[in-house]
């Protein structure tokens, strides 16, 4: 942890106010050098209160997303977002973290970006991501498991996003398979699962995510305006980006370890309470080939089991997937 964010973990646990001395103490560095961090923390627009009787106190933070302080606020974790870097502007976020993991990056490592130039979605649809508006970002994973366990990951992470939902704005999202998370039947945020594996084990997962949260509808192409939403037109109000970024992270170190751990199943339930595929009649194209029938459930796998026209059970891994009417 770096000095600004053992500040900023400092000043969010002592809501009263924190003194020069002891933050020196902690710090095991001069009042010089504490009150120089402080100074910097203000200008990047942290509202930092010096009194003589209170000591420092954190009085309101910036609307952006700071490496520093994202990692004070995340307190102790398993595995997901022990390192935490963010990028003002990049092309994609899982091409950053592809690049740290060919670098040797720890497993966990999470990239934000404010903007990207080339967020993508599945089946290569392009992601729009306008600066300072939305959560744009990837972890890096390497789980013990074959590719095939993989699927699990992106379920796992659905269910995260949900919840993280709720607890932050009190809605209740669904989930569509495989990867998008609905409101109104709109679409506020999406899963982009990247692997890299041999035969018979995964070497590394990026696990991309994209959530539109205070986007207004004039942010969105007039084409998606019926199809996408985000949090503050579903609220009403602007959402703080950066609380909502760590109930998310959380929730994903959560679940992340509950599918290391063996309890897949406990999370399928969660995401089949939320998912309005289940039981719906759906199409699904993947390339030249379309599948017609009812979805029916998740298999242990986190594939989806499709009953066709004919009677037959499908194992469906991939595709896209449109819900048809009755």
């Amino acid at each position: 942890m770096t000095v600004d964010a053992k500040i900023l973990s400092a000043l969010r646990a002592a809501p009263i106010g924190i003194s020069g001395t002891e933050l020196s103490r902690k710090l095991n560095m001069t009042r010089a050098g504490v009150w120089a961090h402080i100074e910097d923390l203000r200008a990047l627009g942290y509202d930092i209160e010096a009194s003589p009787h209170l000591g420092y106190r954190l009085l309101g933070a910036p609307d952006l997303l700071h490496a520093d302080d994202l990692v004070a606020r995340m307190g102790k974790v398993r595995v997901i977002g022990r390192e935490i870097h963010v990028f003002q502007e990049t092309t994609s976020t899982n091409d950053v973290v592809a690049r740290l993991a060919r670098g040797g990056a720890k497993e966990g490592a999470v990239v934000f970006a404010e903007s990207q130039t080339k967020g993508r979605g599945r089946l290569g649809r392009k992601w729009i991501s306008p600066a300072g508006k939305g959560l744009w970002f990837t972890v890096l994973l390497r789980p013990d498991c074959p590719p095939q366990g993989a699927t699990q990951l992106t379920v796992a992470a659905a269910t995260a996003l949900a919840r993280a939902v709720t607890l932050q704005t009190g809605i209740v999202p669904e989930i569509k398979w495989p990867n998008d998370i609905l409101i109104r039947r709109r679409k506020i945020a999406g899963i982009l699962t990247e692997m890299r594996a041999e035969l018979d084990r995964v070497q590394e997962v990026l696990l991309g995510i994209g959530m539109d949260v205070n986007l207004e509808a004039s942010d969105f192409p007039e084409n998606l305006r019926r199809t996408a939403t985000s949090l503050r037109i579903e609220t009403g109000q602007k959402v703080n980006r950066a609380e909502l970024a760590v109930t998310i992270l959380r929730e994903l170190d959560r679940d992340y370890q509950m599918v290391m751990e063996g309890h897949f199943e406990q999370l399928a339930e969660q995401w089949e309470e939320r998912c309005t595929t289940l039981g719906s009649q759906v199409t699904i194209r993947f390339g030249q080939r379309v599948l017609r029938g009812r979805a029916e459930s998740l298999d242990s796998d986190g594939a989806l089991l499709i009953r066709g026209l004919h009677g037959h059970l499908e194992r469906i891994v991939g595709g896209d997937v449109t819900m048809e009417p009755g």
